[in-house]
C-alpha cells in the first residue's frame, strides 16, 4: 500500500495515469470518503491525458489518524509536500465537501502552485443549521455502530430521488459500514470538528488567483447553495454551476453532468493538446 510520510504521519495515496504527463489532477475527498469515492470521475481525466493523484487527508479511512484537532493549513501543507514527493508542480485540484474546503486553502496558502480548482458542495462559513448536522454525526460515531451511523446521515446528504432509486444501494452500503474498523469513527471525529472550528475563509477568499470553479447540488441539504453563492462571489472570476435534482454528493449522484462541467473547465485551463 503505497504511503507518503509527513512529520511522522502516514498518508495513504494513488498515483496513476502517466507519470510523465504534462499536468496533473489531483481529487481531495470529501470528509467520510475515501480514494475510491472518486472511481466514477477520475478515469475520464486519464483518458483526456492528465496524471491523476489521490490521497486521504490524514483522520481518514487508509491514512494515519493523529489525536486532536487539525486545520485546513495543515492538510493544505501535508498535500504540498506529497505533490513535490511526487514530482507535481501544479495540479487542477478537485475537492468535495471537505476536499472543496482544503482546495480553497491550498489555492490561499500556495498560489504559485495551483493551476485551477473546482469546487463540489463546499462552504467558506458554518451556520447553526450546519452546526448541528455535524454534532449529530459525532453522537451517531460515538455508538460505534457502522450501519447506525451510515443510516443516521443518509437524509442529510443524499437527495430524496437519489434515496428512493438508490434504496437497496444505501441498504447494502449501511451493512457494509458494520464492517469499519473502530479507528475510523475517531478519525472522522476529529475530521468533524475540525471543520467547525476551522472553516472560516469567506474574508479570504478574494486573494485567491486561480481560475476557480464553483459547483453544488441543487437539493443540497446539508451545505445549500446559498454557500456555494458566498464563495463563487468571493473568487474573482470564478465560474458557478447548480447541478438540478441533486444532493450533497454530486459525485456519486451525478457523476457524467459533473464530469461535463469538470472537464470543460479544466481543458479550459490547460496546456494539453486537444
Amino acid at each position: 500500500m503505497p504511503e507518503f510520510v509527513r512529520n511522522g504521519i502516514k498518508l495513504y495515496y494513488e498515483d496513476l495515469g502517466d507519470s510523465g504527463a504534462r499536468e496533473t489532477v489531483a481529487f481531495l475527498n470529501g470528509v467520510m470518503a475515501s480514494t475510491g469515492s472518486w472511481e466514477a470521475l477520475y478515469p475520464a481525466f486519464q483518458k483526456l491525458g492528465y496524471r491523476v493523484i489521490l490521497h486521504d487527508f490524514k483522520g481518514q479511512l487508509k491514512s494515519d489518524k493523529p489525536a486532536g484537532e487539525y486545520t485546513f493549513a495543515e492538510h493544505a501543507e501535508e498535500a504540498r509536500a506529497l505533490f513535490a514527493h511526487l514530482g507535481v508542480e501544479k495540479p487542477h485540484l478537485i475537492g468535495t465537501s471537505y476536499g472543496g474546503e482544503v482546495a480553497m486553502k491550498f489555492a490561499l496558502l500556495f498560489p504559485h502552485m495551483a493551476k485551477s480548482i473546482t469546487i463540489i458542495d463546499s462552504v467558506s462559513e458554518i451556520d447553526e443549521v450546519l452546526r448541528g448536522f455535524v454534532d449529530s454525526w459525532i453522537i451517531l460515531c460515538d455508538t460505534g455502530d457502522g450501519e447506525a451511523f451510515f443510516r443516521g446521515m443518509t437524509p442529510s446528504i443524499y437527495s430524496r430521488r437519489f434515496i428512493r432509486e438508490q434504496r437497496d444501494m444505501l441498504n447494502a452500503r449501511a451493512k457494509q459500514m458494520k464492517l469499519v474498523p473502530p479507528d475510523y469513527f475517531e478519525g472522522q471525529k476529529t475530521l468533524y470538528n475540525t471543520f467547525k472550528n476551522d472553516v472560516f475563509m469567506t474574508d479570504q477568499l478574494p486573494n485567491i488567483s486561480c481560475p476557480a470553479l464553483v459547483i453544488c447540488g441543487g437539493d443540497d441539504l446539508l451545505k445549500p447553495p446559498r454557500f456555494s453563492k458566498i464563495i463563487a462571489e468571493n473568487i474573482p472570476g470564478s465560474e458557478y454551476f447548480i447541478i438540478p435534482d441533486c444532493g450533497h454528493v454530486a459525485i456519486f449522484e451525478k457523476p457524467r453532468e459533473l464530469l461535463s462541467v469538470m472537464t470543460g473547465f479544466i481543458l479550459k485551463h490547460s496546456t494539453l493538446s486537444p
